[in-house]
């Protein structure tokens, strides 16, 4: 027997916001059957076909340390400059610039969501 991820759940002090952030991120939607709204303390996004959701519920208290598990993203399309570009714009913020760690093509960013909650935007996935 073994477990499998359910969907993951993020901590954060405004729910709908931040589920609002991430909809432009993933190009997810809401539960077609239960909608997020303002003020709801729990919201609930996936992809569009289901698929790995991810949970926001409110907690009093803000992000205090580095996160210990974070999302690794990648473009579906274009390049990584392009995705910093489109993340930033929909109000990312960059934390470091780690490209060319190991090399040319090599590397990642490492941004933040609006509530502080670290990720990090690696290259295409054909480099």
């Amino acid at each position: 027997m073994t477990s499998f991820v359910s969907h993951t759940s993020f901590d954060c002090r405004d729910a709908y916001a931040l589920s609002e952030f991430w909809k432009q991120v993933l190009e997810y939607v809401d539960d077609p059957e239960d909608g997020n709204e303002p003020g709801h303390d729990e919201c609930w996004i996936q992809r569009p076909d289901g698929g790995h959701p991810l949970l926001f519920i409110e907690v009093p208290e803000d992000k205090q340390v580095k996160n210990r598990v974070h999302l690794d993203l990648r473009p579906s399309a274009g390049s990584q400059a392009e995705e910093l570009e489109r993340l930033l714009g929909i109000g990312a913020r960059q934390v470091a610039d780690l490209r060319g760690l190991h090399g040319p093509d090599t590397g990642w960013i490492v941004l933040a969501d609006p509530e502080g909650n670290e990720f990090c935007l690696l290259g295409p996935a054909d480099h």
